[in-house]
C-alpha cells in the first residue's frame, strides 16, 4: 500500500506541475484585471515550440528558450487585444485557443510527419539524495526533473510576490480593482497589465515544454487536453488567492493520477469515470460549493483613461 501511495502522490504532483505553472500566471493576469481564455492556447504553443526546438537542436535547454520565445511572442498579441485594443478579452481567447490548436496541429504534421517521432530530448528525474526516501512526500517532491523543480520554485516566487505585503503585490491588486484610481494614483496601469500578460505567457510556456519535455518527451496534437482550462477554474476555486489555488491544482492533479493507481487502490472504477473526475471537480468548484468568491471588481474591464 506504501508503494501505491507514493505512486498516487509522485503521479499527481507530476500533473500538478503544468497546471501549477499555468494557473501562477493567470492569476497574476486575473489580479491585474486581464482574463486570459487563451491559456491552453499559450501552453500548446509552448509545447509544440519545446519540442522543435529541442527536436532541432539536440538540446532541451534550447528547446526550453524556444518555448518561452513562442510564449511570450503569443502573449504579445493578447495584451495587444486585450489592453491596447480593448476587444473583448472572452472572443479573443477562445479564438487564439482554436488558432493554436490548427496552427499547432498543422506544424506536426510538417515537422513530425505522422507522428511516430523519435522521442526528444528531455529532462530525467534528478532524485535529491536521502530526501527522495521520505515516504509518500519524498518521491513526489524530491524526484522530478530539473524543470519540475523550476517549476515549483517559479510558482513559490510568484505566490509570494502576489502577496499584498509586496509593493507589486499591492499594486497588480489596485490595477485590478479599479484601473482608473490606480490610474490617478500615478500607477502605470497599461504596464502592468501588459507584464502580467507576457508573465501568463512565459510560465504558460513552461508548463507546455513541462508536457512535452519532461512529461512525454514527444509532442501529440493536442496534448494539452484541456489543462489551461483547467488552470483558470483552479483560480476560480482558489479565489483568486496564490496558495489555495495551488491546493486546488494538487487537488486537479491527484484526480488525474487517481486514473492509474486506482486498480492498485482496489477502486474498481469505469476508465470514462476516472477521466472525467478532474472536470468533475473543476464543475464542483466553480459552482460555489467550496465557498463564496469575489473576483477582482475590473477583471475583463478595458481600461480607459479619464472615463
Amino acid at each position: 500500500m506504501s508503494a501505491v501511495l507514493d505512486e498516487l502522490t509522485a503521479g499527481g504532483v507530476r500533473m500538478a506541475l503544468p497546471l501549477l505553472l499555468a494557473s501562477s500566471g493567470e492569476l497574476l493576469s486575473e489580479r491585474a484585471g486581464v482574463l486570459n481564455l487563451s491559456v491552453e492556447g499559450m501552453m500548446l504553443t509552448g509545447a509544440f515550440a519545446g519540442a522543435a526546438g529541442a527536436h532541432a537542436s539536440g538540446s532541451a535547454a534550447v528547446g526550453v528558450l524556444t518555448a518561452l520565445t513562442a510564449g511570450l511572442l503569443f502573449a504579445a498579441l493578447q495584451a495587444l487585444l486585450s489592453v491596447t485594443l480593448r476587444a473583448d478579452q472572452i472572443v479573443t481567447g477562445i479564438t487564439a485557443n482554436a488558432l493554436a490548436l490548427g496552427a499547432t496541429t498543422y506544424g506536426s504534421r510538417l515537422l513530425f510527419g505522422d507522428g511516430s517521432q523519435d522521442a526528444l530530448p528531455g529532462f530525467d528525474p534528478l532524485p535529491v539524495p536521502l530526501l527522495h526516501r521520505i515516504p509518500v512526500l519524498g518521491p513526489a517532491l524530491f524526484e522530478l526533473t530539473l524543470l519540475g523543480y523550476a517549476a515549483l520554485a517559479v510558482t513559490a516566487v510568484l505566490a509570494v510576490a502576489l502577496s499584498r505585503r509586496t509593493t507589486w503585490g499591492l499594486a497588480v491588486d489596485a490595477v485590478g480593482e479599479d484601473a482608473v484610481t490606480a490610474d490617478r494614483c500615478g500607477l502605470p496601469v497599461r504596464t502592468i497589465r501588459y507584464a502580467t500578460v507576457l508573465l501568463t505567457g512565459a510560465t504558460s510556456a513552461l508548463a507546455g515544454a513541462q508536457l512535452a519535455l519532461a512529461d512525454v518527451h514527444a509532442f501529440s496534437d493536442n496534448i494539452t487536453g484541456g489543462i489551461g482550462y483547467l488552470a483558470v477554474v483552479a483560480v476560480i476555486a482558489g479565489r483568486w488567492r496564490a496558495w489555495p489555488t495551488l491546493l486546488a491544482c494538487l487537488v486537479f492533479g491527484l484526480a488525474q493520477s487517481l486514473q492509474f493507481a486506482a486498480p492498485a487502490l482496489g477502486l474498481h472504477l469505469s476508465a470514462p469515470l476516472l477521466t472525467t473526475l478532474p472536470y468533475v471537480f473543476a464543475l464542483l468548484a466553480v459552482s460555489g460549493l467550496v465557498g463564496r468568491s469575489r473576483a477582482p471588481a475590473g477583471l475583463t474591464t478595458p481600461f480607459v483613461r479619464g472615463s
